[in-house]
């Protein structure tokens, strides 16, 4: 038979994690922690830019629909202005310019933001307005 006496215990280091293994565990788990936590801030920094894109998209489309459907075809050539949207100011350019076809203008928009940096273009066309005809007279 065997001796089950306190001899027949197994050393002590066998009952758990020695001190490197637990400091090479925290490294580890710390090194993943970070990562997630920088993914994390990409993550935030990228819908924040898109966020961005998106309002000056919208700017850019309200000024090109303005051009696009006034009364009167605005006059080719190149106009500034600003316009405040999502909390923001914004700075707009549009050019207007005459395309292959007398009758079609082309529209093209860029905005800005506040450091000047173009954050979105948009172009578009415009058949320039037709006047309406008259009834014939009776």
């Amino acid at each position: 038979m065997r001796n089950k006496g306190p001899s027949a215990r197994r050393p002590s280091a066998e009952h758990g994690f020695t001190l490197i293994e637990v400091m090479v565990a925290l490294a580890v788990f710390g090194l993943a922690v970070l990562a997630l936590v920088r993914l994390e801030g990409a993550a935030i920094r990228g819908a924040a830019s898109v966020e961005e894109a998106t309002v000056a998209q919208m700017v850019a489309r309200n000024v090109a629909l303005d051009a696009a459907t006034a009364a009167q075809p605005p006059a080719p050539g190149r106009s500034e202005g600003s316009e405040a949207n999502g909390g923001r100011a914004w700075r707009w350019t549009r050019q207007i310019s005459p395309t292959g076809d007398p009758r079609v203008i082309r529209i093209d928009v860029a905005v800005a933001d506040r450091a000047g940096q173009v954050v979105a273009r948009l172009s578009t066309v415009r058949s320039p307005s037709v006047a309406a005809p008259t009834a014939p007279a009776a």
